[in-house]
């Protein structure tokens, strides 16, 4: 596909960073000519410096015959207006970033009547994603397919679970919950694991199974379930924003410290709910004083990765249960092995995974067998993919263990009529399901890509 990327900021850059691995024609603009020469020199992609705007501009990138512009620039009015433009050009289709919480909640009017195809929120989305690690306070990550029915968690290893030493044909000595290991990361590697694998301790694995199984899971190998009812926020970002909300309909109580003045009386008109309190949440003194040691759960939102890991490394300090840092490099979360944090958080990976998927789905014309749900998890280096069966799929009604699916490739799960199947030899593929897919090098963009191909088809 030929597809336009207009910021090169955090976002842009991964993107065009995948979309390049992928194959993909790619020409980035921004306003920044060092950040096109950077980009340019290191991926196989075109750059031009200017407006992502301005209509010379964009007609010099050939929008016209753009199958997606992607607008990721720090302006929601920037990507709106460029968005508008390059449709009117001629684009097939348009993505834009909208992080104002006001035109959020245009979303439809964007897509509909302006004809956005997809409008992106990388601040709402980490907050999603921070709810439900805080919702599900055993688990490192919480991903979900089939609209929440099925979800992905990754678990560390620790001295004490049951599973170390465990081989995974034997999951069913310390379980009865219908879960599946479907992936493991020991240091460096990543395995995608059969029944002779043995786990050891620090092992991260990612396990998938309905809500109920895996939370019967956690407390069957032991790892502790604690339910959180106040959570600390510092830095009163658009995260701290969305998350607030979202955790006061479940009835979590939330304090949030902010430096800015002008930002904390924006919060308390927002969120009259929330207790908003102007102070550095980094002083020691002050999160005593109010009361850190009673709080379940530490959230750090504030613009630097390393004030982020260092407050959540004094939040478990102080006896806080779960700690979280959001993170822009994810170079960094190799650091969470040997620190005491339960979660990182990376806005722009969860963004861009959502784009990916978006992006493979519409690239098969047939979207029932294309890809539904994406999500790269460890570190990247993993896909997990949704898709649905329908009468294109092959081998229906045949027993799995008479289907040669490719090396590397792991179907993680089948949902049915609603319930969650854990694969095994003699479950089918039927019409209808909705199947999760793990993989670690292979590039799958439609259902039948994971099955290896006969001499005789």
């Amino acid at each position: 596909m030929y597809i336009v990327i207009i910021g090169l900021g955090k976002v842009g850059k991964l993107l065009t960073q995948y979309l390049a691995k992928e194959g993909h024609d790619v020409i980035v603009i921004d306003h920044n000519s060092q950040k096109v020469e950077d980009v340019v020199n290191q991926y196989d992609v075109l750059g031009i410096c200017g407006n992502g705007a301005n209509n010379d501009i964009l007609t010099e990138a050939g929008v016209e015959k753009a199958d997606d512009v992607i607008a990721v620039t720090t302006s929601d009015e920037l990507n709106i207006l460029a968005g508008l433009i390059c449709k009117r050009l001629g684009a097939k289709h348009t993505i834009a970033r909208v992080r104002n919480p006001d035109y959020s909640r245009q979303r439809e009017f964007l897509r509909d009547e302006l004809g956005f195809s997809m409008i992106i929120n990388p601040e709402a989305e980490a907050a999603n994603e921070i709810r439900r690690m805080i919702t599900f306070s055993s688990a490192m990550k919480v991903d979900t397919f089939a609209k929440g029915k099925v979800e992905l968690i990754e678990l560390k290893i620790s001295k004490g679970i049951q599973l170390v030493g465990l081989q995974l044909s034997e999951l069913s000595l310390v379980t009865k919950s219908s879960v599946l290991i479907c992936a493991v990361k020991r240091g460096e590697e990543v395995v995608v694991p059969n029944g002779d694998f043995v786990i050891q301790q620090n092992d991260h694995i990612y396990v998938t199974g309905s809500h109920k199984d895996l939370a019967r899971f956690c407390l069957d190998v032991g790892f502790l379930s604690k339910k959180i009812k106040n959570v600390v926020i510092i830095g009163g970002s658009k995260i701290a924003f969305y998350l607030t909300r979202q955790l006061s309909v479940l009835g979590i109580k939330t304090k949030i410290f902010e430096r800015n003045h002008q930002r904390c009386v924006e919060l308390s008109q927002k969120m009259p709910y929330t207790t908003i309190i102007e102070a550095d949440g980094s002083n020691h003194g002050i999160l005593l004083e109010e009361g850190i040691r009673q709080c379940d759960a530490l959230v750090s939102l504030t613009g630097l990765d390393e004030e982020n890991i260092v407050l959540a490394l004094m939040g478990k300090q102080l006896g806080v249960k779960k700690s979280i840092a959001k993170v822009n490099r994810m170079s960094m979360s190799h650091m969470l092995d040997k620190l005491d944090i339960d979660n990182i958080v990376d806005p722009k990976s969860i963004i861009a995974s959502q784009i990916i998927g978006y992006l493979r789905a519409k690239e098969n014309n047939d979207e029932s067998t294309s890809v539904q749900t994406l999500y790269k998890i460890v570190n990247d280096e993993v896909e997990a993919l949704e898709f649905v069966v329908n009468e294109k799929t092959k081998h229906i009604h045949k027993p799995l263990k008479n289907i040669h699916i490719k090396n590397h490739i792991l179907i993680a799960g089948i949902l049915r009529n609603n319930e969650m199947i854990v694969p095994k030899g003699d479950d089918t593929l039927e019409i209808g399901d909705r199947i999760i897919i793990v993989t670690i090098d292979s590039l799958i963009k439609k259902l039948n890509d994971i099955f290896e191909v006969s001499l005789y088809e």
